[in-house]
């Protein structure tokens, strides 16, 4: 019956959640320790500086089970950050961050960050925004997705893998203390995190029945991957854009064992493509790494595109969810193209979705955040009032 209504015995019982040993090891439990059970903690710890949002009371490092699309059970990481003042009957209402692009090397977690770390810049330029919304008195959750900073590959922009991770951190935090933290929540990202968040939220019903989302924010969401590949030969210049769509092709291998990267990607890439696995998206996209390549000498020539194609395609964020999204997209985005976030929101609304969509003119991939800050608050605020 525990089981049933989403407690552990050991929130159950009151008792206090199990420490987790300080350093790397903490992202390495043994097989033993991680529950069957997705979404049951692990362990937890102080959250360190990079990590800590400085308007909470409580900022911890937690470690959670989660499935991999496989469905094996798999450690998962992240963090949560709690309001200050007295906990509301129910607890706090939640928001799930689901965060942008930082790389698929486990240093790249946004959990193991630190000032000046090689990540930095790629994970604290939303800081404000989520410190505005625990002041708001919202929990904020943080996971770090299946295989970032943990054992495995990190499934990057396989969309059942993220979707995962974002909810059970969610369940993980009402095992670290019972009544903390509400059932009822917003999932919210920008990005590779918005794509996250949009496969959430399609996944949530079955997923997590036991608890309650309210809604969907998702800011320049990744989108149709696989319709982007047929575009790079006309990108002759040398660009970053080389650096995310390797990460997509390293991400891609952990769906299909059919793509094989050695048979795929041209000798140019393939010289730097062991570097995704050590070096965040900064260090890659520079000029002397994968940033120094044009995307269109990104594929070999002749290799069959078809295992690719086919997984990406898959990976497409046009998901069905009962509650409503709202979903905000920079005009000035050259990461993500605003005519795919379009083709998106059409193809979201023809599935039936309840779909609120903002263009901001001028806003950049960055800048949207900060842009829709207000209209995404309006949102929140309507679908999961904070007691504030």
């Amino acid at each position: 019956m525990l089981a049933a209504i989403g407690f552990s015995a050991t929130a159950e019982a009151g008792k206090k959640p199990t420490k987790g040993p300080s350093g790397d090891k903490f992202y390495f439990p043994s097989n033993k320790k991680i529950s069957k059970k997705h979404g049951t903690l692990i362990w937890q710890r102080k959250a360190q500086k990079g990590v800590r949002l400085s308007s909470a009371r409580v900022n911890k490092v937690i470690a959670y089970s989660s499935k991999s699309t496989t469905g094996k059970k798999v450690a998962v990481t992240g963090s949560l950050a709690i309001p200050k003042g007295k906990t509301p009957k129910g607890g706090w209402p939640v928001v799930t961050y689901a965060h942008g692009t930082t790389g698929i090397a486990d240093i790249c977690a946004p959990s193991r960050n630190a000032p000046n770390g090689p990540a930095n810049d790629s994970i604290v330029y939303v800081d404000s925004g989520l410190n505005t919304l625990v002041e708001e008195g919202y929990a904020v959750l943080r996971t770090d997705y299946e295989g970032l900073g943990t054992r495995g590959i990190h499934p990057y922009l396989i969309g059942k893998s993220e979707g995962r991770s974002v909810l059970d951190i969610v369940r993980a935090a009402r095992d670290y203390k019972k009544g903390l933290v509400s059932k009822k929540f917003v999932i919210v990202g920008h990005s590779q995190g918005g794509h996250a968040a949009l496969f959430a939220a399609g996944l949530a019903k079955n997923w997590v029945s036991d608890l309650k989302p309210r809604g969907t924010i998702a800011y320049a969401p990744a989108s149709h991957t696989a319709e982007q590949v047929p575009l790079l030969p006309s990108l002759t210049s040398p660009s970053s854009l080389t650096a995310l769509a390797s990460l997509i092709v390293r991400g891609a291998t952990t769906a299909d064992s059919a793509i094989d990267p050695n048979a795929l990607l041209s000798d140019g890439v393939l010289a730097f493509y062991p570097d995704t696995k050590t070096e965040c998206l900064g260090a890659l996209a520079e000029p002397d790494s994968l940033g120094g390549i044009a995307p269109s000498t990104l594929i070999r020539s002749g290799a069959d595109q078809k295992p690719l194609l086919d997984t990406l395609a898959a990976n497409n964020p046009n998901v069905v969810t009962p509650q409503p999204i709202f979903m905000a997209q920079g005009t000035a985005d050259t990461t993500v193209f605003p005519f795919l976030t379009n083709q998106l929101n059409d193809e979201l609304v023809a599935s039936g979705d309840d779909v609120d969509y903002k263009l901001y003119p001028g806003a950049t991939h960055g800048s949207v955040v900060e842009e829709a800050e207000a209209d995404s608050l309006t949102f929140l605020n309507a679908r999961l009032p904070s007691s504030r």
